[in-house]
């Protein structure tokens, strides 16, 4: 498909993390754009006031009209995401008239496609590492435009537009998605079970980022978390690159220690170690992932001195490991984990960071696929936590499965100061209780009790 030919872009589901970063895009193109969501965000008010056309009913007479207008539907791209589904009524009606209609996958394969995309792979991971990419990039003499799966706090957007042909994006394992991407240079920051809806069993999700691995063009670049079987991934002709947090890999962090609320580090590099790296962003993780981006700056030809800068300067990304408050009797973090993987890290950057104090955590389980296969997985993590308070299934794209809720979570967990309370009764729950340290997790709509849980947490404690 030729998108120099499109004048107007409809999206389904245009208030998504990743359909908005589209939309921006297009936005920026000079492209009439307008779409659906069924609830509206702070992301659908932005798009607004960025003069997007957004309405919340699936119903065809809400489209506007030149977007339903037949004869000039060869200008017309519908974009939708696998969230979306097949009865809806709008996507019904664009097929029935012959409009284009892409997957968000394949048009950010088509917007890559003559650019060095440099795409971030991984079950989890993804969002941060492509954040500090395109910071450093930003800092740097090479620039780039980035898709971003989060918000990033130094630019307070998901989609930064550059002048180079660098284009920085999360390749996404879902609905095996990445494989519409031939990026120039690839990331793999992990590969644990995870929508193992689509893929049946943790093989066949390797042999998928087996496959994007192999889609990386002669004399790209593959950089890959060290341990992560290196040797199934080998091509001969790509640049080829492991990291790691502290143990041995072409890139990894020396020396780590604390100063001032900072880790400090060096960098260690194939080249020259990129000494006293200052950088803010809580939790070991976010060390790793700081080291695979300035990874990638290093294998870029980036100077030392605008990498170690550009990680002083980062701020982060909202809803990942994100203090809402802060003070000596009380801390409050938001944090988008839905992984068990990611919820264990999460826990034990909290401990390190507030030692000998108690955490409760309150976790509302995003999938109810990902609950069933994962459900003694999540309740190990869980059982990090000094106490647990745990929310319904956030269902997103999927009906619900006979037999699956929180509590196949809640009854496999060894904690036992620990509650299952509906969404609608949390507040109340919250104002009662007295907390040393608070964290908020999950990938569903959690994200809209924030401000009114900090709001509470905030008046008890004046």
């Amino acid at each position: 498909m030729d998108l120099t030919k499109i004048t107007r872009v409809y999206l389904i589901g245009i208030g998504g993390i990743g359909m908005s970063a589209l939309a921006r895009y297009f936005i920026a193109g000079g492209f009439d754009v307008a779409g659906y969501d069924r609830t509206s965000t702070f992301l659908t008010d932005e798009l607004k006031h960025e003069n997007c056309d957004i309405h919340f009913a699936d119903n065809i007479r809400q489209i506007p009209g030149n977007f339903k207008n037949r004869k000039n539907k060869n200008e017309t791209l519908v974009i939708y995401t696998p969230a979306i589904p097949e009865n809806h009524c709008e996507l019904i009606y664009f097929r029935k008239h012959n409009y284009d209609i892409l997957k968000r996958s394949e048009v950010l394969g088509l917007i890559t496609k003559d650019t060095k995309g440099i795409a971030i792979a991984g079950t989890h991971g993804k969002t941060t590492v492509s954040a500090i990419i395109a910071h450093i990039l930003k800092q740097s003499d090479l620039d780039c435009t980035a898709f971003l799966g989060g918000i990033s706090k130094n630019y307070n957007t998901n989609f930064l537009l550059g002048k180079s042909d660098f284009v920085v994006l999360e390749a996404d394992e879902f609905d095996r998605s990445f494989l519409q991407l031939f990026p120039y240079l690839a990331v793999i920051t992990s590969i644990d079970a995870d929508h193992l809806d689509i893929y049946g069993d943790k093989k066949t999700l390797k042999e998928s980022f087996k496959q994007f691995a192999n889609q990386i063009p002669e004399g790209g670049k593959l950089l890959i978390r060290e341990g992560l079987d290196f040797n199934c991934f080998t091509r001969h002709e790509l640049e080829q690159y492991t990291y790691s947090l502290e143990g041995e890999a072409d890139f990894y962090a020396r020396n780590l220690d604390i100063k001032d609320g900072l880790y400090v580090f060096d960098i260690v590099t194939p080249g020259k170690t990129i000494e006293k790296v200052h950088f803010g962003f809580p939790g070991l993780m976010n060390v790793e992932n700081a080291v695979a981006a300035a990874g990638v700056a290093w294998v870029l030809k980036v100077p030392p001195e605008t990498i170690r800068k550009a990680l002083l300067y980062f701020n982060g990304v909202k809803r990942r490991f994100d203090f809402q408050i802060k003070t000596d009797n009380l801390i409050y973090i938001d944090d988008y984990a839905h992984h068990p993987r990611e919820l264990k890290a999460c826990i034990h950057s909290v401990r390190e960071l507030f030692p000998g104090k108690k955490i409760c955590g309150i976790f509302q389980p995003h999938l109810y696929t990902r609950t069933k296969h994962l459900a003694g997985d999540f309740a190990a993590s869980l059982d990090e936590l000094d106490e647990l308070i745990l929310l319904d299934i956030y269902p997103a794209r999927e009906m619900p499965l006979e037999g699956v809720s929180s509590k196949i979570i809640f009854d496999k967990m060894k904690l036992q100061n620990k509650t299952i309370c509906e969404k609608n009764k949390l507040l109340d729950l919250i104002r009662n209780k007295n907390f040393e340290i608070l964290i908020t997790l999950g990938a569903g709509d959690i994200d809209k009790l924030v401000d009114p849980i900090k709001s509470i947490l905030l008046n008890k404690n004046h």
